[in-house]
């Protein structure tokens, strides 16, 4: 069996283990998107903390897919000097990086993206949405896949080893991909193929800016968790279909802001008790594709790594709460020390962020515990 801590490679990348550290919202940005002082201290403990790879938070290739204020933003050349600060932080300590690159569609707010109408595939009510977004035009639809591209030039250039395309959690490419928010006629509606439309032309754009040797990552769904909507089989097929247009690797979640006690992010995990909560999703689509497949979502022991390694249900193993509330959790456990995760998925570090103190663990017995 390999083991957790050995070198593995995905696409041209050769990570120095097989953890990854999921892309997780900090709320450290400044008011325009940029990279602060704050954000790239925390970057740097991430990449020294052991992962193998290190995947920065979701950040908007343009203004209007901002989700929130407290995001990166990687929408102007401007930035590649912030980006350059931040890629360099976290590769000091070791660790490969990636930026996630995601384009928030209709879950995002007017007063966010200088009081416009949202933007989505199809104008859609949705429990998603807190407003109701406009249908996108078809050469609004071309502007973002060409900004979805350069950005993930800017991020190369930058020294950004891959990025990460963010096709889950009920953002753009979901909205596109799930026939409850894609009630579109054209060429980007209709059945799968349709849907998936989007995000293959997405693949494309960034591999003919970023160049074509350059990885593309994609974040995925496994399911919506909702009735009518993206499910499981329609995602081991866009899957297959990702694997197939060179795709280095694919992270699967699931749920969406809508979806109830099924969101991403659930409480009440703990080593041994609703560990891997998508392990049916990963074990589905793994069997489907050729490309290494991440797990994510409620992992906290490193018996579970082993075992879901062992069993050949992923390949890569994505951490994001523990991470917050112990940066250094994969040197830990490389070092002998199996003890599980001390946190408790009590969410408490998102409170952090949103209150603008940035996303950390709030939870003193948890990081006190030996």
């Amino acid at each position: 069996m390999f083991e957790i801590f050995e070198p593995v490679e995905v696409a041209t990348l050769t990570l120095r283990n097989r953890i990854v550290r999921s892309a997780t919202w900090l709320g450290l940005a400044g008011r325009g998107g940029e990279v602060t002082d704050a954000l790239v201290s925390r970057y740097e403990e991430l990449g020294a903390g052991g992962a193998g790879l290190v995947i920065g938070e979701y950040t908007f290739v343009s203004r209007e897919g901002r989700h929130r204020p407290g995001m990166t933003g990687a929408h102007e050349d401007d930035r590649i000097s912030d980006l350059t600060r931040w890629a360099s932080a976290i590769k000091r300590g070791g660790a490969a990086a990636a930026l996630q690159l995601v384009h928030a569609g209709g879950q995002t707010r007017s007063e966010w993206i200088g009081d416009t109408i949202p933007v989505a595939p199809s104008l859609a009510i949705s429990p998603q949405y807190s407003e109701t977004p406009r249908e996108l035009y078809r050469e609004e639809i071309t502007r973002i896949l060409k900004a979805f591209g350069q950005a993930a030039r800017r991020a190369r250039e930058a020294g950004f080893d891959a990025v990460q395309i963010h096709a889950a959690h009920g953002f753009l490419v979901n909205q596109f991909l799930s026939p409850l928010t894609n009630l579109r006629g054209d060429r980007y509606g209709g059945d799968l193929r349709g849907r998936f439309r989007f995000l293959q032309e997405v693949v494309v754009s960034i591999q003919l800016a970023a160049g074509a040797d350059f990885p593309v990552l994609v974040k995925l769904n496994g399911s919506d968790f909702l009735p009518g909507g993206f499910d499981l089989g329609e995602a081991c097929d866009v899957a297959e279909w990702l694997s197939q247009r060179g795709v280095a690797m694919i992270e699967v979640s699931g749920g969406t802001p809508g979806s109830g006690p099924l969101k991403p992010v659930r409480r009440g995990v703990a080593p041994g008790q609703g560990e891997a909560y998508f392990r049916d999703q990963v074990g589905a689509i793994k069997r489907r594709v050729a490309c290494p497949v991440a797990l994510v979502g409620g992992l906290r022991s490193l018996e579970t790594l082993e075992e879901l390694l062992a069993f050949g249900e992923a390949d890569l193993f994505s951490l994001s709460r523990p991470l917050l509330c112990e940066p250094d959790l994969p040197r830990r456990w490389q070092s002998g020390d199996r003890a599980p995760s001390r946190c408790v998925a009590c969410n408490r570090c998102f409170e952090s962020a949103r209150s603008g103190l940035g996303a950390a663990c709030g939870n003193e017995e948890a990081r006190s515990r030996p």
